[in-house]
């Protein structure tokens, strides 16, 4: 069995769920999405850790006078994270089949599209293909919005179509450039295939403008500051189940670009810039709590905390070490298990208080509602990363790589305990809200949810799970980078890529001579 299977038959799935009637097709596309899933998962168990290299390797030649092929693989850095996107795509069908929606069968065209474009960024080992992917994966998100949205949906989609389409436009400039100017340089023909560019060094000035495209691009996409301009408008007016997969995957695939791509193929310019990234992360992380603080819409409080994550996600990728590395990797996959059933829950605290998110409406909801109450206090407890949950072992990771800033992003630990407690006390405790109807939550919405949150126990009983998966391929990663710091990597991480002590140096310092 071939990725190209996996990548594509949520596509498949959603086409022949299309051509059922309306009021099944909902229900055909929810329990079609459990077979991309049963796949993946079957990838994660074959999965040999502490191999090095791509495993379940597809390598086609697509485009051959441009050297651009159609290659697809996994290893420590995107199987979790593979098995991370089915899992949130089924868990968002499933929420999404109880409901009605206009035009259900485009509706899950779209997001059958979304899942298998998100498959296909994740498992692609060529540059342009994986821009092609990430571009695409954006697509089914302005009609889901646009369509499906509430509020001012127009507002919102305008500026994600404007802030996507700039960094979009960035990313694609630097990869041509990135294939063109390593050929240049090298004397070879053309190629966009990552593990070919990696041993085709450029030059620190290129590196230099073409690190900065990629930058944009995916910052926009994670969100960060100053690039977070669509955030609020986007994620308030997104349906529930597209932002719950946008919030936990889509941003995923950018911060796994800074990895895949950038740390590997422009060394010199990630360790150039590497205070300007811990910077940008730490900013992050300190806006973002403070609005936490104050907002009282529950759905912009979830917002909020996903980008003081993706800072300290950031933290963990630009340490350039692979302790930080893999807090980030597993903070990647901890972080998308929570703010998922976070956003169903608030839904559900929504429907229980007339449809408003404001968190001043609502109060003692827990009264009839123990499972409900219950199922957000494990998810809240994971989000402010309580010490023996899954997301304390990511964070921890991320801290124990770069001291003197992670001294200073503490305060976004402290301050997600607050907000974070501060929205389940006001919706399950104290009075009852004026339009308040405490209920227990409904086995539908607990199909959706109840999954995810065993999950999240699971990695909090055992993180090892995914740190075991990711060491070997993080190590090989950050080498290039260490290199250029001036720390010797881990030598079985050079032994295990197959590249000697002597040309891994050659090739990840040469430009240093060559600037």
């Amino acid at each position: 069995m071939t990725l190209s299977i996996l990548i594509w038959l949520p596509l498949v799935i959603a086409l022949l769920a299309a051509a059922l009637p309306d009021h099944l097709t909902g229900r055909a596309a929810a329990i079609g999405s459990l077979i991309p899933l049963g796949i993946a998962i079957s990838y994660l168990a074959r999965f040999k850790t502490g191999q090095p290299g791509l495993q379940f390797v597809t390598d086609h030649t697509w485009i051959g006078a441009f050297g651009i092929h159609y290659k697809l693989g996994l290893d420590g850095l995107n199987v979790a994270l593979v098995v991370l996107a089915t899992v949130l795509f089924t868990a968002s069908m499933v929420w999404a089949a109880s409901r009605e929606w206009e035009r259900p069968r485009l509706f899950y065209f779209f997001f059958g599209l979304a899942e298998s474009a998100v498959l296909g960024a994740f498992c692609a080992q060529d540059l342009f293909l994986f821009v092609a992917l990430f571009d695409l994966m954006l697509i089914p998100f302005y009609f889901l919005t646009g369509i499906w949205g509430s509020g001012d949906r127009v507002r919102a989609t305008t500026k994600l179509v404007v802030y996507t389409l700039v960094g979009s436009f960035f990313m694609l400039v630097a990869a041509i450039a990135t294939a063109v100017l390593a050929s240049d340089a090298n004397g070879t023909p053309i190629t966009f295939v990552l593990s070919s560019l990696q041993h085709l060094p450029l030059s620190h000035a290129s590196q230099d403008w073409i690190f900065l495209c990629f930058a944009v691009a995916f910052l926009v996409k994670m969100p960060l500051v100053p690039f977070h301009g669509w955030l609020a408008d986007g994620y308030r007016s997104m349906p529930i189940p597209a932002v719950a997969v946008f919030s936990g995957v889509l941003s995923k695939v950018a911060a796994y670009g800074f990895l895949r791509i950038v740390l590997p193929l422009f060394p010199y310019a990630s360790v150039h810039y590497q205070t300007l990234m811990l910077l940008i992360a730490l900013w992050s992380i300190l806006w973002a709590t403070s609005l936490a603080f104050t907002t009282t819409n529950a759905r912009l409080v979830v917002a909020y905390s996903s980008v003081a994550q993706l800072g300290f996600i950031t933290l963990g990728i630009f340490s350039l070490r692979p302790q930080g590395g893999q807090g980030a990797l597993l903070q990647m996959v901890n972080h998308g298990l929570v703010t998922a059933p976070l956003f169903f829950i608030v839904a559900a605290l929504a429907v229980r208080c007339g449809g408003s998110e404001d968190i001043r409406e609502m109060g003692g909801l827990a009264f009839r509602a123990p499972v409900l109450a219950t199922l957000f206090l494990i998810v809240a407890l994971a989000n402010l990363a309580m010490p023996g949950s899954s997301n304390f072992a990511g964070e921890f990771g991320v801290f124990k790589a770069k001291e003197a800033i992670a001294v200073i992003a503490f305060a976004g630990v402290v301050g997600a305990a607050v907000y974070s407690l501060r929205v389940y006390i006001r919706t399950m405790h104290n009075r009852v809200g004026p339009r308040a109807q405490s209920r227990e939550i409904s086995w539908r919405d607990g199909l959706a949810i109840v999954p995810v949150v065993v999950v999240i126990l699971a990695l909090a009983l055992y993180p090892q799970f995914g740190l075991k998966r990711s060491q070997s391929s993080l190590q090989t990663t950050m080498a290039p980078a260490e290199l250029q710091e001036g720390v010797q990597p881990a030598t079985a991480a050079l032994a295990a890529a197959g590249t000697p002590r002597l040309v891994a140096r050659r090739v990840y310092t040469y430009p240093a001579a060559t600037p």
